[in-house]
């Protein structure tokens, strides 16, 4: 009751402080119209004279012909996930299921098997991430206690025709490259170099 009281004041107060125009809004939109316009035309006008050759210094609004040109990604952007692989190309994974319990998206299915190595306890028989689901928050990247899982391969454009197309399986997380072709030791050792 007192905070919708709050708020009722409060509006009054804003009534009171706005003149007739402010609060009829034609003269905002008139303004707002004459911002858009104005940069329009000496935009329109800029580029013209650069097409013709009379301007060659002018800086003019960058345009990305987005299919052909690609923007320059910031290195810490976080893009599809892939998983790390040893040395001996097996998955770095060892299924600890951490990934799969800190995702507020469940969106990681993991089943785990045993193995006879007697380093490694188990690793994981499927590892499935559900894109469509992902809200790419890196939870599972900074959960995982064996730096397995990633998201640095430079891979925005994510699309299917069918929900299944967007889960990813084992096979595809792994066959995933890291952005330049660093090889999973060239990140180690450049994550080594930023920690020092």
């Amino acid at each position: 009751m007192a905070v919708q009281n709050t708020i009722k004041v409060a509006a009054r107060r804003r009534e009171a402080t706005q003149g007739f125009w402010e609060r009829a809004y034609i003269f905002e939109v008139i303004r707002g119209l004459w911002i858009t316009t104005k940069h329009f035309v000496s935009n329109l006008y800029y580029h013209i004279l650069k097409l013709f050759g009379i301007i060659k210094t002018h800086p003019l609004t960058p345009t990305i012909q987005y299919p052909e040109e690609h923007r320059l990604l910031a290195p810490r952007l976080r893009t599809l996930h892939r998983l790390a692989r040893r040395e001996d190309g097996s998955p770095r994974c060892v299924a600890c299921m951490m990934c799969e319990t800190v995702c507020p998206a469940l969106c990681i299915k993991i089943v785990a098997e045993e193995v006879e190595n007697p380093y490694i306890e188990k690793r994981p028989q499927s590892f499935d991430i559900d894109i469509g689901r992902c809200v790419f928050c890196g939870f599972c990247v900074e959960a995982c206690p064996e730096d397995a899982i990633r998201m640095d391969t430079g891979i925005l454009e994510i699309a299917s025709y069918s929900r299944a197309g967007m889960v990813l399986d084992i096979d595809t997380l792994l066959a995933l490259r890291p952005t330049a072709m660093r090889t999973d030791k060239e990140v180690d050792e450049l994550q080594k170099q930023l920690l020092e």
